[in-house]
């Protein structure tokens, strides 16, 4: 039998709600009862769990999310695990997911799965969702394939995965390369293989926090004071979720100038869900950065990441258009 590594981080997957409601629930459930309440669900792998933490996604706080990836790197070389699955809060699985694509890798599966809807529901996705996780984590196919998340039947490439709905269970979707493959009445089944990784791995040896980094929405007349609290807070980095493609408001110009005249790294990303944000010509005099490919939360946790290993901008204008 494969040997797996169940992590429990908690989110709604494990929670529970008072007359079957599919809000206002709390993270009740710990990994090991939670796999012993899905029939079968132990039998399909020799499955090890481990309670790292047990919270609300939305709560996580950096030290837990970095925690997570060294456990998970550790794990990916120790001889006795093939394969390790993490259930994790939708709220922010998204970024995490992205944060262990850019500093772990394996050819061994590493597999996230949540839920939208919590175990005491009707209609709860989570049993689903991690069985399939289970079966793709065991499945030999599923090596060399980079990050995965499993949710609602799909197989995803975490570099492309994103929460497109606030309620639905098919909320986490992909475009293009990014679904993988399906798990189809216990079949694993994958269409096509993710690009292969050029960024080279960013280490986690020695991060125990990452430099604050804010998002900063823009829009119409947008104020200039969300730049100038984010500079005073002593954050190093700012991305705009701009308009269009990575297109800034005079304010977002005028706040980026400020914040780049502090030694700030400024990054153009779009509140547009689909499509890159391509380079302009008038970066290099305004000290910007496009995000390329990158959504804002993406773009965030790889200018955290690089930050914290003291890259400058030319070396994260690099690995930006890299990502």
């Amino acid at each position: 039998m494969r040997r797996l590594l169940l992590i429990g981080t908690g989110g709604t997957i494990a929670a529970t709600a008072d007359a079957h409601r599919l809000t206002d629930y709390q993270v009740t459930e710990g990994i090991t009862a939670m796999l012993a309440a899905i029939p079968g669900a132990s039998g399909l792998a020799d499955i090890r769990c481990e309670q790292l933490f047990n919270v609300d996604s939305r709560a996580l706080r950096t030290a837990q999310v970095l925690q997570l990836a060294r456990r998970v790197q550790q794990a990916v070389h120790d001889d006795a695990v093939d394969g390790v699955v993490i259930t994790h809060g939708t709220d922010s699985l998204e970024e995490t997911a992205f944060l262990l694509h850019l500093t772990v890798r394996t050819p061994k599966p590493v597999v996230l799965a949540g839920a939208m809807r919590p175990a005491s529901a009707p209609s709860a996705d989570g049993p689903l969702n991690l069985i399939n996780a289970l079966l793709a984590a065991r499945d030999p196919s599923s090596h060399g394939r980079g990050i995965l998340i499993v949710m609602n039947d799909r197989i995803l490439a975490a570099r492309q995965a994103a929460k497109g709905h606030t309620t639905r269970v098919d909320a986490f979707g992909s475009d293009g390369l990014g679904v993988l493959g399906a798990v189809c009445d216990g079949q694993v089944r994958y269409q096509q293989h993710p690009d292969p990784l050029t960024a080279p791995a960013l280490p986690l040896s020695g991060l125990r926090s990452l430099p604050a980094v804010d998002i900063i929405h823009d829009y119409q007349d947008a104020p200039l004071h969300a730049y100038q609290a984010a500079i005073q807070a002593g954050v190093r980095g700012i991305v705009v979720a701009g308009m269009g493609n990575g297109s800034l408001s005079p304010a977002a110009e005028r706040g980026c100038a400020q914040a780049r005249r502090k030694g700030l790294i400024c990054v153009r990303a779009s509140r547009v869900p689909r499509g890159p944000v391509t380079a302009k010509a008038s970066d290099a005099d305004s000290g910007l950065l496009a995000s390329h490919d990158l959504n804002p939360l993406q773009a965030r946790v790889a200018l955290r990441l690089a930050l914290a290993h003291g890259w400058d901008r030319d070396a994260i204008g690099a690995l930006l258009l890299q990502l």
